[in-house]
């Protein structure tokens, strides 16, 4: 079992904390949570949730990256995934230097397919392959789109800086993350795209509720609506409405505003019974997304009872992306360990793992779960052992 020095979230907090020079009890007053918790998050006996380092980086005034880290340097080297994030920064950076005279480019065609083909290899959680393929997709992207500016080639292109920043978010590369949402802005705009716009602030409201700062998220997708007035009521339209209401849905449950989560759960749901399964721009919104993301903002509101009896209502489809199918195994572990259901908690975990092994060794929840278990475990059993050594523990 790691020791109580071992690196984790943390040790970071507790040195933040006394940078900042708070005690214990001064840091607690400002969160919404205990001064227990704290103290046992700051000896490593408990796991730091997502939501508890927003809020922490929040009340410090600091980035929440100070408090993660780049927490997977040891298993990106060991994954060869590290060696791919420098061309993908360097692929971002030619955006604004016109057409590279000597590059030669493959047919437009093929290159929006392949732009395409990224966001699949993507909810595939297949990220080396994506990862490899990227920088070259940007590049040549970036030159035709000069050469001949075509709105099919600026969308293909804003869709590449989107797998860019879903990457960097996944591998915990969030300053890059940021870089590529800009990109993705710049090429939106010249695609005159407001449903590519529209995503373009969903995800960056996704940024602030990663940062805790709930009140810019809901502002953001606020603006992704009014961008989609643009786009008249096509089923493309009506999915990324839907998501906004999602991705407004999990903003309220983190600021713990049960009847925002209500509302926007409620308009999200009336939406996919218009468009029903919808993967539009990859986004995954239809009835299975919304159920996933009402489960989600109970988890996030600590209603782990209500979550678990959610999970166990929840088919997924077997057109269920990938990702998708991850990321719930991951929110049900959780709810499963802090209900004290270990065995089950685990079994949850393997899942992700089995399902979708590279998206969930590189997840800030599952990594703190496994955690979690280790450290409420009073002998590690040799699976639970194996996944902790798997994720760097």
């Amino acid at each position: 079992m790691p020791s109580p020095t071992d690196d984790h979230p943390g040790i970071r907090v507790k040195e933040q904390r006394r940078l900042a020079r708070l005690t214990q009890r001064e840091l607690a007053d400002r969160l919404p949570y205990s001064l227990s918790l704290l103290s046992q998050v700051e000896c490593g006996a408990r796991p730091a949730s997502a939501d508890f380092l927003a809020a922490v980086a929040r009340a410090l005034r600091v980035d929440v990256t100070v408090l993660t880290g780049q927490p997977y340097v040891t298993q990106l080297h060991q994954d060869r995934l590290a060696d791919l994030v420098r061309p993908i920064r360097e692929a971002l950076d030619l955006y604004d230097l016109g057409p590279d005279p000597v590059l030669t480019v493959r047919p437009d065609r093929e290159l929006v397919a392949a732009a395409d083909e990224l966001c699949v290899q993507v909810r595939a959680t297949r990220l080396h392959a994506a990862a490899a393929a990227l920088p070259d997709v940007i590049t040549e992207l970036t030159t035709a789109a000069w050469r001949a500016p075509a709105t099919a080639l600026w969308q293909a292109l804003a869709s590449a800086y989107r797998t860019a920043h879903d990457l960097a978010v996944k591998l915990g590369y969030y300053d890059l993350s940021s870089v590529a949402l800009d990109r993705m802005d710049w090429a939106a705009q010249r695609a005159s795209d407001p449903c590519l716009a529209a995503v373009r602030q969903y995800m960056r409201a996704l940024v602030y509720f990663r940062e805790g700062e709930y009140a810019i998220g809901r502002r953001l997708i606020g603006s992704g609506h009014g961008i989609l007035g643009q786009a008249g009521e096509t089923r493309e339209a009506l999915a990324v409405s839907g998501q906004l209401h999602l991705g407004a849905s999990v903003l309220a449950a983190r600021a713990y505003d049960e009847t925002g989560v209500e509302t926007h759960i409620a308009e999200a749901r009336l939406l996919a019974r218009r468009t029903g399964e919808a993967p539009e721009h990859h986004l995954s919104f239809g009835p299975t997304n919304v159920a996933m993301h009402r489960m989600s903002a109970a988890v996030e509101m600590r209603q782990y009872d209500e979550a678990l009896k959610q999970a166990k209502a929840i088919r997924l489809p077997a057109s269920t992306a990938t990702s998708r199918r991850a990321h719930f195994l991951i929110d049900r572990a959780r709810s499963e360990m802090e209900l004290g259901r270990t065995e089950a908690a685990l079994g949850s975990l393997v899942s992700a793992r089995r399902a979708a092994p590279e998206q969930t060794r590189y997840h800030p929840g599952a990594r703190e779960t496994i955690r979690g278990l280790v450290h409420a475990s009073r002998r590690t059993p040799e699976t639970l052992g194996g996944m902790a050594s798997w994720i760097g523990m």
